[in-house]
């Protein structure tokens, strides 16, 4: 067997399909199945179980995507540390974001990290903090910010960040002056655009407002913060975000934001999390891209408390 059988085995057990899997790594599918069909070849046994809807590792499979997970991270590590004994850190680090943080840390994160690690790859993927954690358990990813991340068996989590949520409407239907605090009766009221669970920002607001006795008035349930503040300018509804994605919108003066204010708090507020895998130690470099995650979100998120 060899690192690249190894490689693509353990992606198509992980992502349960050889067409999901040739996609990630870049290759054709036919020559993904077949490196894969001569690694049961070679051990004599089938690994995986093929069917219509994917592919999903057999009792041999499963042991040997065990040992492969680590042969493959002890390989990282080994050109990880080779790379140390140049001066320099090296490897790929694949990140996940939630879309709002994406749009106020992506463009100063790639920036630190050329600068900082110039021999390592950034990947960025935006996602839902519940897929989030799947990838990172999987090894699909190696870092993570999560909202509302809750203790779980086989991740690391750590306080990140405190983001404000805040009532965004189009300017053109609130009058000229400084807006007094939405309360959470009166956003109950409001026509909101707002995603679908299970989003972790609809999830948190769902749960402030029921806490609250009020029920949200949903009137569209849009995945993507840019069609959502796309629909609040020209006047479909308001929307709860965090300041930042109004903030690097193409036309934050489209918007009017207002403070909600809540039982006990002057403020609607969510927490972020870093998140990492506690089954596969970090490499040096993977350790250094989630301080310059750290060092933006401090620069350009509210501190943690």
């Amino acid at each position: 067997m060899d690192l690249k059988q190894l490689e693509y085995f353990v992606r198509v057990a992980e992502l349960g399909s050889f067409t999901r899997a040739a996609t990630a790594i870049g290759v054709a599918q036919p020559a993904l199945s077949r490196q894969v069909r001569l690694l049961e070849v070679e051990l004599r046994q089938p690994l995986l179980t093929r069917n219509g809807r994917g592919a999903a590792p057999t009792e041999a499979g499963t042991l040997l995507l065990e040992h492969a997970r680590g042969i493959l991270h002890q390989v990282e590590r080994t050109r990880d540390e080779l790379a140390r004994m140049r001066g320099s850190l090296a490897g790929r680090v694949a990140l996940g974001l939630p879309p709002s943080v994406a749009r106020a840390l992506a463009v100063p994160l790639t920036k630190a990290f050329r600068a900082e690690l110039p021999e390592a790859r950034l990947a960025i993927t935006e996602g839902l903090s519940t897929s989030m954690q799947e990838a990172l358990l999987s090894g699909r990813l190696d870092i993570a910010v999560l909202y509302n991340a809750q203790a779980r068996a086989g991740l690391d989590i750590a306080p990140l960040a405190v983001e404000e949520l805040l009532l965004v409407q189009a300017a053109s239907s609130q009058p000229p002056g400084v807006a007094k605090p939405a309360t959470l009766r009166e956003i109950s009221a409001l026509p909101l655009i707002i995603p679908s669970h299970p989003n972790a920002i609809r999830m948190h607001v769902d749960a402030v407002l029921a806490a609250a006795g009020c029920t949200p008035r949903v009137e569209l349930e849009i995945d993507g913060v840019p069609a959502i503040l796309d629909l609040v300018a020209g006047g479909a509804g308001c929307a709860i975000l965090s300041r930042n994605a109004v903030a690097s919108a193409p036309r934050p003066e489209a918007f009017s934001v207002r403070r909600i204010e809540t039982r006990g708090a002057p403020a609607l507020r969510i927490e972020l999390f870093t998140a990492v895998s506690a089954l596969r130690p970090a490499t040096r470099t993977q350790q250094a891209a989630l301080a310059l995650v750290q060092a933006s979100a401090l620069e350009r998120l509210d501190a943690p408390h």
